[in-house]
């Protein structure tokens, strides 16, 4: 088997929009970075502060209540990181810089598809030293409440098997398997879209948040339909979004997982809580040899959820 090299960004890509919470505008830069940097955020125009930079770790973790908060000791410095960080690792980009003027990433059309063509528009390079992975030696589970996750070894890839079930005639009971690779991913994954419930939206907007949620980045489920025109891009778009953001999440172990992550009724908090217990036991855990992998065949399975992005982990 060839050894795997790390790969990088061939040149740096901008996107503008908005943050789903602030509203506010924001302008988010995709830079190249040297063999051995990670994925690092780097806040530009703090008040009064200079330029922070901040590598994507499970460290710095300041919230996922709403969404996968980063910070430092200072407090939190980039909100909404999941779907840029999904699309970095989604596509196997090991090392980027990803520069934001704004306190929250913006949600562009609530999935990760506007992410992965400005990537696919300047290309990935590969870099001259070898890519390592965090291979799951033994199954580590959590628990909160209703909501199970868990990694378990998996060492020809990974693999991502989530379930959702809302009781909602719309949504009822949606499971996806799929095996994480970049055509897997840009196919079937990034272009869903984050979701939640008319119901919820008065109480947020009231709470200060979801003030740039609109149909045109959100799947907005009512009572009885889907209000966004055009309706839903998967018949099953809802588990699919869990199983991005779970992609995006899962990103901040800092390397590629060789494992299988299940989560049921799953969210943010839960991700995080996996990853947490994962990486604190070292008999749980070894960093791989260099080899690619040996490919597992393409799975995409469906049985017949970041919660909204305008709403807490729900289930």
């Amino acid at each position: 088997m060839k050894v795997a090299r790390q790969t990088t960004l061939r040149d740096h890509t901008a996107l503008a929009g908005v943050g789903v919470h602030s509203g506010l505008p924001v302008t988010l830069t995709l830079h190249p970075a040297d063999a051995g940097t990670g994925l690092t955020f780097v806040r530009t125009c703090i008040e009064g502060r200079q330029d922070c930079a901040i590598a994507a770790d499970m460290s710095a973790v300041t919230a996922t209540e709403f969404a996968t908060v980063l910070g430092d000791a200072s407090g939190p410095l980039v909100s909404t990181a999941e779907h840029v960080l999904a699309a970095l690792s989604g596509l196997g980009v090991d090392n980027a810089v990803v520069e934001i003027d704004g306190p929250e990433a913006p949600i562009m059309d609530g999935s990760a598809a506007a992410f992965v063509a400005a990537i696919d528009q300047v290309g990935i390079e590969t870099l001259d030293q070898p890519r390592r992975y965090i291979r799951v030696l033994k199954p580590v589970r959590v628990a909160m409440g209703d909501a199970v996750g868990e990694i378990s070894p998996n060492p020809r890839g990974f693999r991502i098997e989530a379930e959702v079930e809302f009781d909602h005639a719309l949504i009822g009971r949606q499971a996806l398997t799929i095996d994480v690779k970049p055509e897997t991913f840009r196919r079937e994954i990034a272009r869903a879209r984050t979701f939640g419930f008319m119901r919820d939206v008065a109480t947020l907007w009231n709470s200060g948040y979801a003030l740039g949620a609109s149909l045109e980045n959100t799947l907005v489920v009512s009572d009885n339909r889907i209000l966004n025109p055009e309706g839903t891009r998967f018949p099953d778009e809802f588990v699919r979004h869990k199983v991005l953001d779970a992609v995006g999440d899962l990103a901040l172990a800092g390397a590629p997982l060789l494992g299988t992550y299940r989560s049921v009724r799953g969210g943010h908090k839960l991700n995080h809580a996996v990853l947490c217990a994962l990486m604190s036991d070292t008999s749980a855990w070894a960093w791989a040899d260099t080899k690619v992998p040996r490919p597992a065949r393409g799975n995409v399975d469906v049985a017949p959820r970041l919660a909204p992005a305008f709403g807490p982990d729900v289930s």
